[in-house]
């Protein structure tokens, strides 16, 4: 039988998860996955979807999880591992690899996953209390299901770890800044990603140059790199920080959370809830979260949110294009940068000051390249994989 790396990421409601095939170098993962798909909608109405590498659908249905005694997390789990030996095919599945979104200051690769790491990883938790916990049910419901079977974690932080220390400072007492408040950064998996195969697609000046990757989703940040490695990056202690996403308001002024305290009578509760789940396009435009709802809005409310939206890119762009000290190479990618045609043009139309000329044929076609000949700094639309990042980890360690 032949050997497979099984990768999740387990979220608050949704388990999303890839099937990659292992035969022979573990370096020679194929980036297409065998399968691939996503259960939603855990804690209300589950519901799983899946299709094979071509495209073909092989479930599209609700699951009745009611007569499971363990917690809907884990009962998702369950199920899916009896659905992938339904249709596992011939193959064993070898490993599996974890996204976890925290490993703080300790992590800066990969590991295999022992009970004292994960006793480890519990301790982040308060560093990031709305994603972490949910890794690491998906960790425990994993080693529960597939006893024996090694399981790795790959860290949403650890692509940041390489910036230099002044990029990870804030301007706090040494006494706070001590006890792990710094700017950890996010969507590293996704960076690592894009850094992996710039090479590419941009000649050896540009891809180890000067690289601005926007990852813009429901989640959105942006990363500076030089020689392919993350020196700024949006995203700081939290993932609530920086560009403005579907529902997170972005960077705030404190102020503003001070005066909710003190004349609105809001706690750390109503607070969070207003920060992630009411603000961003959704919050600014008083109808949807999703940017393609925006684009087909007449409302002005919705060409605001997307404006707001844009402007705050084109500010975070100039932030690190200084750091870097200058640009040759933008890269879009995530649901929104790589399907929103409207946003990448109205972003890179604020950017002939730093070299860039998009090329609006290529842009309304998706094209991997989006910038003209003529233009300084080159623009790109490159889909990211992180499932592909998590499975070749995944084979490495247990190589």
């Amino acid at each position: 039988m032949s050997q497979a790396i099984l990768t999740i990421n387990a979220g608050s409601s949704s388990i999303k998860f890839a099937l990659f095939a292992l035969d022979g170098d573990a370096a020679r993962i194929p980036a297409r996955p065998e399968l691939l798909g996503q259960i939603d909608g855990i804690g209300a109405s589950p519901h799983l979807k899946a299709k094979d590498a071509a495209g073909k659908t092989l479930d599209d249905v609700d699951l009745d999880l009611a007569g499971h005694p363990e917690s809907q997390h884990r009962a998702a789990l369950t199920f899916l591992v009896e659905w992938l030996q339904r249709h596992e095919d011939g193959r064993t599945i070898a490993g599996v690899g974890h996204r976890v979104v925290h490993g703080a200051e300790k992590y800066s690769q990969p590991i295999r996953l022992d009970s004292a790491a994960i006793a480890q990883l519990q301790a982040f938790i308060p560093l990031a209390p709305l994603h972490q916990p949910h890794n690491l049910a998906g960790i425990e419901a994993m080693r529960a299901a597939l006893p024996g079977i090694p399981q790795v974690a790959c860290f949403d932080t650890a692509f940041h770890r390489s910036q230099p220390a002044v990029a990870q400072l804030f301007a706090l007492p040494r006494r706070i800044t001590a006890q792990g408040v710094r700017r950890y950064g996010f969507h590293g998996l996704s960076y690592e990603y894009i850094a992996d195969v710039l090479p590419q697609h941009l000649d050896a000046g540009r891809a180890d140059g000067r690289v601005i990757v926007a990852h813009l989703g429901n989640g959105a940040s942006m990363c500076g790199m030089l020689g392919r490695r993350s020196m700024v990056t949006t995203m700081g202690f939290t993932a609530v920080e920086g560009l403005m996403m579907g529902t997170r308001s972005g960077s705030l002024d404190p102020g503003v959370l001070l005066y909710l305290m003190d004349y609105a009578g809001m706690d750390a509760k109503a607070l969070t809830n207003l920060l992630y789940k009411e603000s961003g396009l959704l919050g600014v435009s008083g109808i949807s979260q999703d940017m393609r709802e925006l684009l087909a809005s007449p409302a002005p409310e919705a060409a605001e949110a997307v404006e707001l939206f844009c402007y705050r890119i084109v500010r975070e762009i100039g932030s690190l294009a200084a750091a870097l000290g200058g640009l040759d190479a933008l890269v879009f990618t995530g649901g929104i940068g790589e399907h929103a045609a409207p946003v990448r043009q109205m972003v890179c139309s604020r950017l002939g000051w730093l070299g860039i000329e998009l090329d609006p044929v290529a842009n309304a076609a998706d094209a991997v390249l989006i910038s003209t000949a003529a233009s300084r700094g080159a623009a790109l639309v490159l889909p990211t994989n992180e499932e592909w990042m998590l499975a070749r980890h995944t084979a490495r360690l247990l190589a």
